[in-house]
């Protein structure tokens, strides 16, 4: 089973997080909601408290087959400070490892070197971003290399449904695809 660990910190864009994470477990991968220090509430940039499985921190690109960022500007900023954050997505792209953002949250990818031109965000976001090749509205999900990356909240079901496709295979994302009556992400 696929494990991905899911880092929240505070000010993260809940109906992200909780998209991808429900989706990802309806495919059948394991999901790591890891915090960013030993407080496992996390407060989301509405409001909403998540409690994480456990800190971020132990954790190693040996122990995940990917990295998955919501976004949220609060969260994405803690994301793209975080030390523990910021190695993990190096030590993960120096092994080739997938990684995934969304909305704002490819700004830490770019804080952390990992980001690869082709690539899309929030609208406005691109603009604190230096690596090339914004993609805009083009696609709800664009995948470069080992990084795939979402536009925002609209798109996060669909960016859920394509991380289950790349990390579980076809059937288990039209499963999960059709149980969500999400037959739009073909077209977006």
């Amino acid at each position: 089973m696929p494990k991905v660990l899911v880092p929240i910190a505070e000010g993260f864009e809940e109906i992200e997080a909780i998209c991808i994470i429900d989706i990802l477990r309806r495919g059948g991968i394991e999901v790591i909601m890891g915090s960013l220090d030993a407080r496992l509430s996390v407060k989301g940039a509405h409001g909403v408290i998540m409690q994480a499985d456990r800190p971020i921190k132990g954790l190693s690109a040996d122990d995940l087959d990917m990295i998955v960022l919501p976004g949220g500007w609060g969260g994405t900023k803690a994301l793209a400070s975080d030390a523990t954050v910021q190695n993990l997505l190096k030590e993960m792209d120096s092994k080739g490892k997938n990684i995934g953002a969304i909305c704002a949250a490819p700004f830490a990818l770019n804080a952390a070197g990992v980001l690869k031109e082709g690539y899309t965000c929030y609208p406005g976001i691109e603009e604190e971003i230096e690596v090339s090749g914004f993609q805009g509205d083009k696609h709800a999900v664009v995948e470069s290399a080992n990084v795939m990356t979402s536009r925002g909240p609209g798109t996060a079901i669909c960016f859920g449904l394509a991380i289950v496709k790349k990390l579980v295979g076809k059937a288990s994302y039209e499963k999960v695809r059709d149980g969500l009556l999400a037959g739009y992400c073909e077209t977006l």
